[in-house]
Formats: structure tokens, sequence, C-alpha cells
């Protein structure tokens, strides 16, 4: 006897029902676990993408990780999100990719969507660039949406499953860590545009600053002089010493290992790091401990080395360093490389 595999979960419409569920807060034990199969379905999806793509980067300098959405996020953007529909959230499962200048970026992208697989991308190539048109926010940077499609009987079941490439530089990558380290040090979340509007703003004023300085683009307020943009953000880091707090930060003293899959768990406490070298055990594991520290952020990374760890997800390690050093060289830059001894004071504190 043939027999049909289904969806993961189920369904679309159960997964879709479940994720209604989570968003009116009536989810049931079943849901929960509708919501676990679906979501572990997708780690197949991540190890077919961080496969291809680190086949094509090989012997460069681009870096590649991938992630797994970790579960509370999912359930927070259900319930920011109304309208959306669980199962066509596309970016569960997600492969980062960052290069050194958007030069690189751009030619491996056009040479990655003339790619020759059955993975179906489900975006128009500029539908989703934010450095050509950047977030409010001051978000920047590129994303594909492809569907999972296979001819295999093993992976029949996994078509349809999405997953989200984001392609950064190492500037974008350095503002994107910044703003999630704010996120965890502050009761703001700029990011997601909740919270205090004086950090969103302030760090969407910086994205203007490492964007004019660093890559000759703009960001989101392209008819800003540069002037008004240092001093906007001058005024308004003068408030929230933000930059200062920056600064202060240690860099988590926590290991990580080489082996391939790394959790990281950040509470009130900071952060701890398990390793792993099955991923089967990781998954498991990351479940196990959704369910017993359901207020801490948790993620399951997959990455070839700890640097590799470390770069691409440095805002766990509350490290933003990198922001702060692109950002003290871009005020230099648009001040006529000389820093006013005053913007250097504030800058640092003093």
């Amino acid at each position: 006897m043939t027999h049909t595999k289904k969806f993961p979960g189920g369904s679309k419409s159960r997964v879709n029902l479940a994720g209604e569920n989570i968003r009116n807060g009536n989810a049931t034990y079943a849901d929960l676990k509708v919501i676990e199969e679906w979501r572990a379905a997708h780690r197949s999806v991540l190890n077919t993408f961080q496969a291809i793509l680190r086949t094509r980067t090989k012997g460069t300098n681009i870096s590649v990780a991938q992630r797994h959405k970790r579960r509370n996020t999912i359930f927070d953007k259900l319930k920011r999100l109304p309208r959306m529909q669980l199962a066509r959230m596309d970016d569960v499962a997600g492969c980062r990719l960052i290069f050194k200048n958007i030069e690189d970026l751009n030619k491996f992208r056009e040479t990655f969507h003339k790619a020759k697989f059955n993975h179906k991308r489900r975006n128009e190539p500029g539908k989703y660039d934010y450095i050509i048109s950047p977030r409010s926010t001051g978000y920047r940077g590129i994303h594909d949406v492809y569907e999972y499609d296979v001819n295999s009987e093993a992976g029949k079941n996994l078509a349809g499953l999405y997953i989200e490439i984001q392609y950064r530089t190492l500037v974008q990558h350095a503002w994107a860590t910044a703003v999630e380290v704010v996120g965890f040090i502050t009761e703001s979340q700029p990011k997601f545009q909740q919270g205090d509007k004086r950090y969103e703003y302030e760090m969407a004023l910086a994205s203007e600053i490492l964007a004019r300085a660093h890559e000759g683009l703009k960001g989101p307020f392209p008819d800003k002089s540069d002037r008004d943009v240092l001093e906007d953000f001058l005024a308004i880091d003068k408030e929230l010493s933000l930059i200062k707090t920056l600064r202060g930060l240690n860099q988590a003293k926590s290991e990580v290992s080489d082996k391939k899959n790394t959790i990281l768990i950040f509470s009130d406490k900071g952060l701890e790091v398990r390793s792993f070298r099955d991923a089967t055990d990781a998954l498991r594991i990351l479940f196990q401990l959704e369910e017993t520290m359901p207020q801490n952020d948790i993620v399951l990374v997959r990455a070839d080395s700890s640097d590799e760890v470390r770069l691409a997800f440095r805002n766990y390690f509350s490290d933003a360093r990198e922001f702060i050093r692109l950002l003290d060289n871009a005020c230099s830059i648009l001040t006529g490389h000389t820093i006013p001894k005053s913007v250097s004071r504030r800058l640092s504190g003093r």
C-alpha cells in the first residue's frame, strides 16, 4: 500500500489554524505539537540550502551561516502581524551571507539567481531590496525567498516550505547586530518598532551615517544633509547615552566550540553556549529548552567554525564593537576626515 506523505503538521490549513490559535491565546497542546512538527521540518530545508551556498562560496571571503527561527519569535511575529498565515511565514528557515562589499554581494546574488535547481525563487529581484529602498528603521540588506521543491520520495512532504536568504555587507551586518543588542539591553525593540521611539530614531540615523560614509549610499533620510544627520544623531544620543552604553558592553566570555551545531541561550544571567556534533540531538535539545525556558531567547545556529558563529550571530554575544568602530570612522569621514573635539567627546561618553 502506498502512503501519501502529508505536509508537516498535517496540512497547511492545520498549521494556519494552530498559528491563529497562538495569535488569539487559545492554543492547545495539539496546536503546539503541530507547530513544532512544521517548524522542525525546516531543518532539512536549511541543510539543503546551506550545502548549496557553502559549495558556491567555497574559496571566497563570503561568510555563510544558517538559523532556525526561534519559537517565541514566531509567536511574536504572529501577534505583530494579524494577517500573517503561519504556513506562509517565509523566514522560519534562514541562511545569511555576509559580504565584504556591495559589489561582491550583487555579483554573487546575480549568479545565484541563475542557478539550476528545482527550488523556486518566489520574489522579483527588487521586491526585498532594502539597500536600494532602506526600511524606515534603517535596516539595509537584501532578502530572497525560495520555495523548497525536490523530486525525491524522501523530500516530497517538504515541498512548499519556504526559506529566506539574507544578503548583507559587513557594514550592514554590524548595524543590524547593534540593533539587536539594543533590544537586549533596553526595554525597547527598535528592530520591531516597539518601545521608546528615540532608540529607533537614533539607530536609523546611525544607519544613514554608515551608508553615506562607508558605502556611498543613502539610508532612510536621503534628503537630510550630512551635517543635519550628524547633529540629529548627536542630539538624540545626548538624551539616551546609547553609544556610551554600547561601548561599555563586555564581550561574552562563553566558549564556542567548532562543533557544527550551536545553541545560544540568552538570559538575564548572560549567554550560555551549548554545542553538538549531531543536528538531530541539537534540535531535540532546542525544543526541550524552549519548553523549560520560555522566557529566554534561544536559537540554534549552524556554522563551520566558531569564528563564523561569532561573526554571523554577534548580537548574541552583546558585541557591538564593530558597529562602534565603523560609526567612529563614519563620523570622521562625514566631517571632513577630522572629528571635532565636541563630537569625539560625545561619542566616547566623556
